[in-house]
């Protein structure tokens, strides 16, 4: 690429057309099919908000059958058309724009560095490229090695309690000093992270959340770009560290397989270690606080955990069930197919709410109701399904568990302050604060 393309001013230009492709036009069609009434427009942009009223849209869509029509696609909300979408071959990852004028716009004008819905990420790429991908990372996350990791986990999260207790009279941001720390620090050590480069690492990928959104405004979208940089570049120099020094994680045994000509090239390599390092916490970071909350605005459930130790892992499924840190996920119809008995036009987006699948009445009952002793609610679909299941299912369920049993067996009169903040994200649903009072 020409020094011309590359200069401060050709960047600028090229910033302000992908947003306007990526996320302008959206915007402005999306404003416009709200104001006519359309439901999934209206739910995207309550999701920006942070707002809680999504639910209730949800549910306002689930009146109109299993399978929603909008201005925008298609919306699945029963949990049979949820789990038909994402397990079907009739259906894939990627956008419909994709291949038309707009999506090569995008293309031209799109940042250099890498992007989580963006090819190689495993989010976005199907056989046989997925599952390659996911066949070198898998054996990390298997049950197996995840229970392995379980006493360390319950020493970290015992480290970090033990931090909070000088504070416990006063209120404390319980997503700051505890729901990301946890998770952070776990993947960092599965990952080779330095303890002091953690925090960026934290920040960096908190800033970037949003990334996985649609329809975002310029400033969030210069500031996600500015997070996806340094985060890109923190990684780059990250891979190279592991090539001087390399450990016994699993960057180290990837760069190695890289190297010796017999896993992923240098831009997959960064993807896929990239997506694993960030959603191996962004995730569990929502299910923490979402799980403090509920737990705490539901002092009966919590007495039952209490007499009854044993429904700690049925807690961490009934939070994921009644409200998931992935609120939806989208897939694109490959060819003309059905969903539900209904039509679906091959080339049409359809979006399968996972938190509308979760409250399916057919399949739970009192589906809104918090029941920690819920006999089937494993048979959530949090963590999607089909060959994009959360490749970190594993990890998150035990994180949960550790870190929700042991804040609440530490400090069982805790208490949340006013003040909590879900974070203005579409696709992501969690808390971005959580002040409460340890000690009462």
């Amino acid at each position: 690429m020409s020094s011309l393309a590359t200069s401060p001013v050709a960047r600028k230009v090229r910033s302000g057309v992908h947003w306007g492709v990526a996320h302008g036009l959206p915007t402005l069609f999306l404003r416009r099919a709200a104001s006519r009434g359309d439901l999934q427009a209206r739910l995207i942009r309550a999701g920006a908000r942070g707002s809680d009223d999504v639910f209730d849209l949800i549910e306002e869509i689930r009146s109109h059958g299993p399978l929603y029509r909008s201005q925008v696609g298609y919306v699945a909300t029963s949990h049979a058309a949820v789990r038909h979408v994402l397990t079907g071959d009739d259906f894939r990852t990627g956008l419909p724009t994709a291949e038309g004028p707009l999506g090569r716009i995008s293309r031209w004008a799109a940042p250099d560095t890498l992007h989580p819905v963006e090819p190689p990420s495993l989010l976005v790429t199907e056989p046989p490229d997925h599952t390659r991908y996911r066949r070198l990372v898998t054996r990390v996350f298997t049950m197996r090695a995840v229970e392995r990791l379980r006493e360390r986990t319950e020493e970290i999260a015992t480290a970090l309690l033990d931090a909070l207790e000088p504070r416990a009279t006063s209120a404390a941001d319980l997503v700051e000093a505890y729901c990301a720390q946890l998770p952070v620090t776990v993947i960092a050590e599965i990952l080779g992270v330095p303890e002091d480069e953690r925090g960026t690492v934290l920040h960096v990928g908190s800033a970037a959340a949003p990334s996985l959104d649609l329809g975002l405004g310029f400033r969030r979208y210069r500031s996600v770009s500015r997070a996806l940089d340094q985060f890109d570049a923190w990684l780059g120099r990250h891979l190279d560290d592991l090539r001087r020094a390399p450990g016994d994680d699993l960057l180290s045994q990837l760069v190695a397989v890289r190297d010796e000509g017999r896993g992923l090239d240098e831009t997959e390599l960064k993807a896929t270690a990239g997506l694993v390092l960030a959603a191996g916490f962004e995730t569990t970071v929502n299910l923490l606080g979402n799980g403090i909350a509920l737990l705490h605005d539901h002092p009966e459930q919590r007495a039952r955990v209490v007499a009854d130790p044993s429904l700690w892992p049925n807690v961490v499924e009934e939070v994921l069930r009644l409200d998931p840190p992935v609120l939806l996920t989208g897939r694109m119809a490959a060819h003309d197919t059905e969903v539900a008995g209904r039509p679906v036009r091959g080339g049409s987006m359809v979006t399968a709410m996972l938190g509308g699948a979760n409250r399916d009445p057919d399949v739970f009952a009192d589906p809104r109701r918090f029941d920690v002793g819920r006999f089937n609610a494993r048979d959530h679909i949090a963590f999607s399904a089909g060959r994009h299941h959360c490749l970190g299912a594993q990890l998150a369920r035990m994180e949960g568990e550790v870190g929700l049993r042991a804040i609440w067996d530490r400090f069982p009169d805790l208490r949340l302050e006013p003040g909590a903040r879900r974070r203005e994200t579409r696709i992501l649903r969690g808390f971005e604060r959580l002040p409460a009072t340890l000690r009462p």
